[in-house]
């Protein structure tokens, strides 16, 4: 089942968050290794912090900063966090729309933002945050394009969650004074597909597309020996299929459902290949490093169509906005 954009949504810190009078109720020193002070007067279990998934760390520190700024207003990766909307490591800043700003300003690991176009205000629970279509502009704009399109696919995509629309992202960002980011903001709504279930596939599509590989189809659906098999990617011309793995698609934390998953997953990829389908996998680092997902789709006999794009192969490797 694809993850849906409230399953990543984090409207509470996803680990506990202490003040310095519940840890010295607690029995508990603040300044004891242990704890690792986020914000003044605001404290998280260092273990459990550090060991955490960078998007998870960053949820954590939005929420420490809610602790003590509840009136804020979240936006761009900050108000992500509460949207669901796919996160990639671990954001450096905190990011507060403030409507009322007449410039833009940093202080600490916070950055307020102001802007000449306003921005829609919602709440999510009790928290304040721009509305998602402005949320999800406003990062296409900034982040690295493979990224862009990820968050797009999900706003977009039922399966994911999103109810958003091409439409709504393109009038949205028509109505923006600054003209920063548009070139990105328009390959990314010429390029987003509603039928993606997670960003493995997007960022995947982008790799594949940027590559110079035949374009494929989305989510199509094969019947063979009574089962329906639905696959990732189809290429037309060659009967391939394509897969990509990860992004807690074989529920990992769960080993005996991971085993049940991956027992299915063997017998459906057999089950294609006896149909006539040469078979692609690779997973979440194989797209990033871009050489394997290339050399799995060559293996499947996956014809180029165009000579690849370097330069946007290129921002793969680059996460400007992260720790």
């Amino acid at each position: 089942m694809p993850l849906l954009l409230a399953d990543r949504a984090h409207l509470v810190s996803p680990l506990r968050l202490y003040s310095f009078d519940e840890l010295r109720a607690l029995g508990a020193k603040p300044s004891e290794p242990r704890w690792k002070r986020l914000r003044k007067g605001v404290y998280v279990a260092r273990e459990r912090f550090e060991g955490s998934a960078p998007w998870l760390r960053y949820a954590v520190r939005v929420h420490a900063f809610l602790r003590t700024n509840p009136d804020a207003v979240l936006c761009l990766e900050s108000a992500a966090v509460v949207h669901g909307t796919p996160l990639f490591g671990e954001t450096e800043d905190v990011h507060v729309y403030d409507p009322e700003a007449n410039r833009s300003w940093r202080h600490g690991d916070v950055s307020i933002h102001a802007s000449a176009t306003a921005r829609e205000i919602v709440s999510v629970g009790d928290i304040r945050v721009t509305s998602m279509v402005d949320t999800v502009v406003d990062l296409i704009r900034v982040v690295p394009p493979a990224q862009g399109l990820a968050m797009a696919d999900a706003a977009l995509s039922p399966a994911q969650g999103g109810m958003l629309s091409i439409p709504e992202l393109r009038e949205r960002s028509s109505a923006r004074a600054s003209r920063r980011g548009i070139a990105r903001l328009s390959w990314v709504c010429d390029s987003a597909d509603g039928r993606a279930e997670s960003p493995g596939e997007s960022v995947s599509r982008a790799v594949v597309m940027w590559s110079g590989f035949e374009p494929p189809e989305l989510q199509r659906s094969f019947s063979y020996e009574g089962h329906v098999d639905r696959t990732d990617f189809y290429f037309t011309s060659c009967r391939a299929v394509g897969e990509s793995d990860g992004w807690g698609k074989y529920d990992l934390d769960d080993h005996a459902k991971a085993a049940k998953h991956l027992r299915e997953e063997k017998r459906r990829e057999d089950r294609l290949r006896r149909n006539g389908h040469p078979f692609a996998r690779w997973d979440w680092r194989d797209a990033q490093r871009v050489e394997p997902l290339e050399r799995a789709l060559t293996g499947a006999g996956v014809p180029r169509v165009s000579s690849p794009d370097r330069a946007f192969l290129a921002t793969l490797r680059r996460h400007p906005r992260a720790r």
